[in-house]
């Protein structure tokens, strides 16, 4: 038992060492970009206009970044946030599939089994969306009039409500008790406030804090 939790403690310390030199180089590479094309091009970059975007996009997406690290690493594990947060699309890609081989090996969140399963699910959604991005170039001209179809737009803007609802019911019906109250407030709020819809990320800080205390508050009547 030893040997097995210090080979997986080597392995996650591996799995850090890497995953922030990966982060790192990304960071770079992906901020370096736009100056680079600007000495490319002979375009020099607006000081003031490159800040004012700057504030109001770190505005909003500085306090998302944080929520997301804190609620979706540990359902990641170690292997799958790397990938996760490097490769992207992990709202609506990379949590669903990492739960999705989680419930179908029956591995326990935070247990090394779990870190295996996550990480290579993670990994091979990563390898499949490049895939498919690869096809889609290559076979965007042909199916535009089936993309542009008026008939299926609709289809398209609501895949990852689709993906999500099929995905959170499931725990849903689980907790029935702890999830309707958040579940209705929350659907309200977005009813009532539909800007709200586009703010995911924030709101699973109030209503992830109400089904936490719901849940305690059942858990010391004895109902859960």
């Amino acid at each position: 038992m030893e040997n097995k939790e210090k080979f997986f403690t080597d392995f996650n310390n591996g799995l850090h060492r890497l995953g922030r030199v990966t982060l790192v180089a990304m960071v770079i590479i992906l901020g370096t970009i736009p100056f680079v094309m600007s000495v490319y091009f002979n375009t020099p970059i607006d000081g003031a206009g490159f800040w004012a975007g700057f504030a109001k996009v770190i505005v909003v997406y500085f306090p998302v970044s944080v929520v997301e690290f804190l609620v979706y690493a540990p359902m990641l594990g170690v292997g799958g946030s790397y990938l996760s947060f490097i490769t992207g699309n992990v709202t609506n890609m990379k949590i669903p599939v990492a739960m999705n081989a989680k419930d179908i090996a029956g591995t326990e969140v935070g247990t090394p089994e779990h870190e295996i399963i996550s990480t290579i699910s993670v990994a091979t959604s990563a390898i499949v969306t490049t895939l498919v991005i690869v096809a889609g170039v290559i076979l965007l001209v042909p199916l535009q009039p089936v993309l542009q179809n008026e008939a299926l737009l609709p289809a398209f803007n609501n895949v990852v409500p689709a993906l999500f609802g099929a995905l959170g019911l499931k725990y849903f019906a689980k907790s029935p008790k702890i999830a309707v109250i958040p579940l209705l407030l929350i659907s309200v709020l977005c009813i009532a406030v539909p800007s709200m819809i586009s703010q995911t990320s924030i709101l699973i800080i109030p209503s992830g804090g109400l089904a936490l205390l719901i849940g305690f508050l059942l858990f010391k009547k004895g109902k859960i």
